[in-house]
């Protein structure tokens, strides 16, 4: 299959060329390259003149395509008309050997999939407990599977605010597990959410869809808001044998506040997309993890060790939710 390779940047020329070297040790190569590129300085350019990549096409963009929605629409004008298949990674991921050749293996075995994505390798142990294991509150358990749950999914549970779906899953009050919660079983599982970062999609897909440009700039959970509207037109597959490191680079993130607000309008943009005419009950519940989520983020500011940053989201996240009766996402 003839596969294209977007890769959208902003600011971050070193993890990018760590990013490409990974690439040239692939065992199966992309047919093309699409750098895009929304950095406001020079470093890029300059790092990719001074290192050399087969099949790669370097794109600065002015500053009204700037924006990761943006820039991924933007490269995916420029794709190569005879592509099958378009890959997306984010700047600051490294590959293991045989991520492609996994990827695209998962399209033969399975032909009707609209989309497949990669398989972050977690640092949480997780442990094969097998199928027969009755997991406690402290854990989180699929197929086989328990690694040590988070404190805020432990709290929901004690109050009935878990997510009642799989992994890769929003719930009809969003708040669900990511892809991340899939095991490391070396198998392919069925979902509706992928991570923008490490995802693909065959080329037809985009005659029809692009990505929202209302994530402006950094784009929080744009890749669920595509991902969903993609599982209604056809499925999607997580490969979790299809792994890569994911290394988040600090450079180029938006500041605490304004991550706190985006988390929570983000976050309802595409509860709605799933769910656009919610129950009464699924929206207060969803307004209640919401503020769950908040009063603990406020919380670390006594417990954390980066009291100011949990003070200015937990901040930004109240300024957040309390927009929404104002001024809702559309």
């Amino acid at each position: 299959m003839k596969f294209s390779l977007i890769i959208c940047t902003y600011m971050r020329a070193r993890p990018l060329l760590q990013l490409l070297k990974s690439v040239r040790e692939q065992t199966i190569y992309p047919d093309e390259i699409l750098i895009i590129d929304g950095s406001t300085n020079q470093e890029t350019t300059l790092i990719l003149g001074n290192n050399s990549f087969d099949n790669l096409n370097y794109y600065s963009v002015p500053p009204q395509h700037r924006g990761l929605t943006k820039q991924r629409n933007f490269g995916i004008e420029r794709v190569a008309a005879d592509a099958e298949v378009v890959c997306f990674l984010d700047d600051d991921i490294v590959l293991t050997a045989t991520y492609f050749e996994e990827l695209l293996k998962t399209y033969q075995i399975f032909p009707e999939a609209l989309g497949v994505g990669g398989y972050i390798i977690d640092e949480i142990k997780t442990e094969f407990v097998g199928e027969e294991y009755q997991p406690n509150m402290n854990e989180f358990y699929f197929d086989g599977w328990k690694r040590k749950d988070g404190s805020r999914f432990v709290l929901r549970k004690k109050l009935g605010l878990d997510s009642d779906c799989p992994p890769g899953y929003s719930s009809m009050y969003s708040h669900g597990r990511s892809v991340g919660f899939l095991p490391p079983s070396g198998k392919t599982y069925e979902v509706e959410m992928l991570m923008g970062g490490v995802s693909s999609f065959r080329k037809k897909v985009f005659a029809t869809l692009n990505f929202s440009t209302y994530f402006d700039g950094y784009g929080l959970y744009e890749d669920a808001d595509f991902s969903l509207r993609v599982a209604k037109m056809g499925k999607l597959y997580l490969n979790t044998a299809a792994t890569l490191y994911h290394h988040h680079d600090t450079a180029g993130r938006p500041n605490k506040y304004q991550y706190g607000k985006m988390v929570v309008r983000n976050g309802w943009y595409v509860w709605r997309t799933k769910n656009p005419q919610p129950k009464l009950e699924h929206q207060l519940k969803w307004h209640a993890i919401t503020l769950l989520l908040t009063s603990i983020r406020f919380s670390n500011t006594l417990t954390s060790s980066t009291k100011k940053e949990a003070f200015t989201e937990a901040v930004g996240r109240t300024v957040g939710w309390w927009s929404l009766w104002f001024k809702r996402p559309k």
